[in-house]
């Protein structure tokens, strides 16, 4: 082999080294001027695409999830709610209104919430968009919850409405994002008392574990005053709570 083929044979070597990661991941080791190697974006752990409805929580256990916040006249009502009753749930949040309340996201985490994404807009028609759409709406809000939440990670994805598909389901777990479903809708977005909201509530517990209110788009006044009924009374029925499957 002449002088210039082998020079060339060990330049080849040289970055195939450079490139080879373990697991086979292709990434150089490049330094900046100072000569300092960058930090490396932390590894995500993907999660399960499935739609989860279980527990986390052995036995009898509910999961309490709060939509479309954070807002500031309700969110609060419903934190200081859940604080009273002893009771942990998951915020499923509207990326722009986590953005504008980061103080809210905040107050969710430090109690020990759990953070959920429910996209940009809140279409419910979402399904018959374009993929392309329908991965701006979810990358897009969790950036913007995660940023607002100042290092807590989101890690569940409710699509509004249950628009999910299959694309949107596998993007959301290959972001850290566990597709979340419901059992029991307290339909406490329509106009009903917060007697009736109860007896929705207690009439579904039977068809699983994962309980949907509200704490966002309208007045929850009686979201909140239906949760203080409630929470004493699962508790009373047996119930733990817990938060969804990963």
């Amino acid at each position: 082999m002449g002088v210039a083929a082998a020079a060339v044979v060990s330049l080849a070597v040289a970055g195939a080294l450079a490139f080879a990661q373990p697991g086979g991941t292709a990434q150089a080791d490049t330094v900046d001027s100072a000569g300092n190697k960058p930090e490396r974006a932390p590894a995500v752990t993907k999660v399960n695409p499935s739609i989860v409805h279980a527990s986390d929580r052995p036995g009898r256990s509910l999961n309490i999830t709060i939509d479309d916040g954070p807002d500031p006249v309700w969110t609060p009502k419903v934190l200081a709610t859940l604080k009273k009753n002893d009771v942990k749930a998951v915020f499923c949040m509207i990326g722009p209104q986590a953005k504008a309340h980061p103080d809210l996201v905040k107050q969710v985490v430090a109690a020990g919430h759990k953070l959920c994404n429910h996209t940009i807009s809140h279409n419910t028609g979402m399904d018959h968009q374009s993929q392309s759409y329908q991965s701006k709406q979810i990358l897009d809000a969790q950036k913007m919850i995660e940023d607002a939440a100042g290092g807590a990670k989101v890690e569940y994805y409710r699509a509004p409405g249950g628009a999910f598909t299959p694309y949107s389901r596998q993007l959301a777990a290959d972001h850290g994002m566990r597709p979340l479903g419901w059992n029991v809708d307290s339909k406490d977005f329509e106009g009903g008392s917060v007697g009736t909201i109860e007896q929705t509530v207690r009439g579904e517990l039977t068809n699983g574990p994962t309980v949907l209110f509200h704490d966002g788009g309208g007045n929850r006044a009686r979201t909140v005053d239906a949760l203080d009924g409630l929470l004493p009374w699962m508790k009373g029925q047996g119930y733990g709570f817990g938060f969804p499957q990963r």
